[in-house]
């Protein structure tokens, strides 16, 4: 496993919350997405609040992974 692979695997969980959201949301930006608290229908969302909760795990990891790596 590498930075690159976690990246990738960030970015694409990160296309599929926006996605998601948009379809909550249909005028949402990215920056929106950052405080899906400003918006109730995300706030209450499960399948979004899961999906974020992937997104978070992902970087997590990654952060995991670059500390035990030094």
């Amino acid at each position: 496993m590498s930075e690159e692979l976690f990246d990738e695997m960030i970015a694409l969980q990160e296309e599929k919350v926006f996605k998601l959201a948009e379809k909550i949301v249909p005028r949402i930006t990215r920056e929106d997405v950052l405080q899906p608290n400003d918006f109730p229908a995300l706030e209450n969302h499960p399948f979004f609040r899961y999906e974020e909760g992937v997104l978070e795990g992902l970087r997590s990891a990654k952060m995991a992974y670059v500390a035990r790596k030094q």
